[in-house]
């Protein structure tokens, strides 16, 4: 979009943003004559603390490239949603705006759907790869602590659990990918705290994950394949990573079989694991 259009599309958002936000909703008293049902340029300067000539050359495109925590403040004083405040960094700066995480709970229709998958492995992590649902065919494939404990976090298990590494044929591959999703989650959710002690861990226990960590390996992970070393025989899956559409930083996991032989492999693996959960309790 060229300059001139961005400062078309800006003004146009503002005054249709501030015009649907009613006085008494942000605390302002609702007096005298409004030609629009919504706030004036002035309440909204004052809501967000900038001063009214600078707010009118904003909706008028006339101050070049305004900064980031300027616009949240606008945001805020609009009540703009997450995707609005997003509008909001891309139409005014040409970028988006870092990403602030909303933890969140799994969705009960997310379980649903874990649970609906009877058939194949999934589960759900956020961004620090803590697994934070999973079905039963996962923990049929990945062991019965998958999701507790030291098993809690799969980017840990994979630099840290030396038999996760012997297990994946390919750990090189699958293990780069999770040092650059690490990197790209840092740069969305700079400020979490918990993600920059994982990652601090990761590098002071994981000579590989350094190396990578240094030269600035970015990659986020969607899909691929892995072939995984079981008594049964070499298992090779597919897997497919689907991020939530809002704020909470969750991706559904889901691993399919490659060929028959896979799945023959997994169908087996996910009926014993079935038969044990449900005996009967001895007495």
């Amino acid at each position: 979009m060229s300059t001139a259009g961005r400062e078309t599309e800006l003004g146009s958002f503002l005054r249709a943003m501030r015009n649907r936000v009613r006085p008494e909703e942000v605390g302002l008293p609702c007096s005298g004559h409004r030609r629009t049902p919504g706030l004036r340029r002035q309440e909204v300067a004052e809501l967000a603390a900038v001063s009214i000539d600078w707010y009118i050359r904003l909706e008028q495109g006339r101050v070049g490239v305004p900064g980031s925590a300027v616009l949240d403040g606008i945001a805020d004083a609009l009540r703009l949603t997450s995707a609005e405040r997003t509008h909001l960094h891309l139409i005014a700066r040409g970028e988006a705006p870092p990403q602030a995480r909303r933890p969140a709970a799994v969705r009960p229709s997310l379980r649903v759907i874990l649970d609906g998958l009877a058939a194949l492995p999934g589960y759900v992590v956020d961004h620090r790869f803590e697994v934070l649902a999973h079905n039963e065919a996962a923990a049929a494939l990945f062991g019965d602590d998958f999701g507790t404990g030291p098993a809690a976090n799969t980017a840990r298990l994979l630099f840290l659990d030396p038999a996760v590494r012997r297990s994946h044929v390919n750990w090189e591959q699958i293990a780069r990918e999770t040092v650059g999703n690490l990197r790209v989650n840092l740069a969305r959710y700079p400020g979490d705290t918990g993600l920059r002690a994982l990652i601090d861990e990761l590098n002071s226990a994981s000579a590989e994950f350094a190396a990578w960590w240094r030269d600035h390996t970015v990659r986020e992970r969607a899909h691929g394949t892995k072939t995984i070393r079981l008594p049964q025989g070499d298992l090779t899956v597919a897997y497919d990573n689907f991020a939530a559409q809002d704020d909470s930083g969750q991706t559904l996991a889901v691993v399919t079989p490659v060929d028959e032989a896979a799945a023959r492999i997994l169908d087996s693996l996910i009926a014993v694991r079935l038969a044990t959960v449900r005996l009967p309790a001895a007495g």
